[in-house]
């Protein structure tokens, strides 16, 4: 059985110092079963702290209320990293954001290569903003600056 990592190494940190596609398992907080979202608003201050921001009305802030338990699943380095902890919101309403973006801080419990046996991801998987780019890249930096501030 292997050693449980439970920091981010610094490949990883480095991965979620810019903007990437994250997959987020939350427990649903009227089913109690698995809720997924993909975000993207996420980053590492540091090797035990991931930290995340969505939108105010969005169940997973709903989901992190009933239960801190979460999952932030992210492609880099070849593989599928899934990162275990508990969820805290940070603040209600990220500074100098045009629409209240709750900030989320997940304490970081253990990390694991959830690849398949005798695989590499060979291409992570993409994404492209499908609105007005000069806003979306104006909005990204309101959000990720306020969200290194909170």
């Amino acid at each position: 059985m292997s050693e449980v990592v439970t920091v981010l190494s610094q490949e990883l940190i480095d991965q979620f110092q810019k903007e990437k596609l994250v997959l987020l398992s939350t427990i649903d907080a009227e089913s109690g079963g698995p809720a997924t979202s993909a975000i993207s608003w996420v980053f590492a201050p540091n090797e035990k702290t991931v930290r995340f921001a969505v939108d105010g009305r969005s169940r997973i802030v709903s989901n992190v209320r009933a239960n801190a338990r979460v999952n932030a699943t992210l492609f880099a380095e070849g593989s599928v990293h899934a990162v275990y902890g508990a969820a805290k919101i940070v603040t209600e309403k990220l500074e100098d954001v045009p629409f209240a973006l709750v900030c989320i801080d997940i304490e970081v419990e253990a990390v694991r290569d959830a690849m398949f046996y005798g695989a590499r991801i060979s291409v992570e998987p993409e994404y492209e903003k499908t609105y007005d780019k000069r806003a979306a890249e104006k909005l990204d930096n309101q959000v990720f600056a306020a969200m290194k501030k909170a």
